[in-house]
């Protein structure tokens, strides 16, 4: 009766039942897992809720690519930081998950092949297979520092393949994407007619410098590239659903493409009137809540390589985002540490395998969290591992 692409089992994993026993005995969880800012304890200015305050909300004037002076908002966000991005290469979108829907509908035909990050976000299965699409992994290789494995990357490509996505940086593993790997991959793409899809959406979030990498793929000529960002993390607002994607690539796959997402976003107009009326405001008023978030994850990263040192775990090199990996001991599966942290510690954690990593064992945890809960979770993390 319903349709094989709900294919996914429903039934809670062991953690999760473990975690919901902890919360039914009302015990205090320190939460190292926190991704959501709005319950971070930050400090959100008034001038997001004035933001609304605006009489254009009560007219409902339809733009399949958002309204003018949204997009112009989003363009003047991109030229702060250096980069010229044409109004009329920016669409709106509800969120960055929108923006994938609407650009595996664009590329794809069901059964044909995306090819995306491992390890990574565990979110591109589900919106692939809504599509009807296929995911492929590629792997991240560690040395020290991350980096693509581009032989393997090659290999994967099939005469299916229809696009590359990229997480820069990468959720969890925060490494950026390098000149010299984008250079590889637009000589890959370009003749076969892939494109490119590039996640940015934790671009501001550097906790290293590095002039080798790449902050964004608005601009890029050589081949067919999606760039998509959103207030979600930019401005610490995932409540307020508004997201973007930049188009670029040759001009002429550039118009086409252009013309066919403006035909998708038309039948859906998702984007609400209220967030692109305030979309200026928001992204202004932003700023307070990215420094906040900035400065709480260089004091996390600190206070988190204070509390390893000399200990059993090792905190992976990382560029930027707000997350880390630790490697801790095989003596126990991913799953076991987090049971054990969750049933002896109060202490709950992300086990590697959630984010598909091919080995173990790894756990990672949110630099967002509260430094008071951050601080005494990784000391209780610490004495469990010892």
């Amino acid at each position: 009766m319903f349709s094989s692409r709900f294919h996914w089992d429903p039934r809670p994993n062991r953690i999760t039942r473990a975690l919901a026993a902890k919360r039914a005995a009302r015990v205090r969880i320190l939460d190292l897992t926190e991704s959501n800012p709005t319950h971070a304890g930050l400090h959100y200015p008034g001038e997001i809720v004035r933001a609304f305050a605006d009489h254009r909300m009560l007219a409902y004037e339809p733009a399949p690519a958002g309204t003018p002076a949204a997009r112009e908002a989003v363009s003047a966000w991109y030229a702060a930081r250096g980069h010229t991005v044409a109004v009329e290469r920016i669409l709106l979108t509800a969120s960055t998950s929108e923006a994938y829907a609407y650009l595996f509908k664009l590329l794809t035909d069901p059964g044909d092949e995306i090819l995306v990050p491992r390890p990574s976000y565990p979110l591109f299965e589900f919106l692939a297979d809504m599509e009807s699409v296929a995911v492929r992994p590629y792997p991240l290789v560690y040395h020290g520092g991350w980096s693509i494995d581009l032989p393997t990357l090659a290999s994967a490509l099939k005469a299916r393949t229809r696009a590359i996505v990229l997480v820069n940086p990468n959720n969890p593993t925060g490494s950026y994407v390098k000149r010299g790997e984008l250079r590889a991959l637009t000589a890959l793409c370009a003749p076969r007619g892939i494109a490119l899809i590039s996640d940015e959406v934790f671009a501001d979030y550097a906790l290293t410098g590095d002039a080798d990498r790449v902050t964004t793929l608005a601009g890029l000529e050589e081949c067919l590239a999606f760039s998509m960002s959103g207030l979600s993390k930019v401005a610490g607002l995932p409540q307020m659903k508004l997201g973007w994607m930049v188009v670029s690539g040759p001009a002429a796959l550039r118009v086409e493409a252009w013309e066919k997402l403006e035909w998708i976003a038309d039948t859906y107009l998702s984007v609400s009137t209220p967030v692109q009326c305030a979309a200026a405001r928001l992204l202004a008023a932003g700023h307070a809540v990215q420094r906040q978030i900035r400065e709480r994850a260089s004091a996390n990263l600190a206070l988190a390589r204070g509390a390893v040192a000399g200990s059993p775990a090792n905190i992976l090199a990382v560029e930027g985002g707000w997350y880390i990996t630790l490697q801790v001991p095989r003596i126990h599966s991913e799953e076991e540490w987090t049971l054990a942290l969750l049933e002896h510690a109060d202490v709950l954690v992300q086990p590697g395998f959630f984010y598909d990593f091919e080995s173990e064992a790894y756990l990672v945890v949110s630099l967002l969290t509260a430094p008071e809960v951050f601080r005494e979770g990784l000391a209780r993390l610490v004495a469990q591992l010892k």
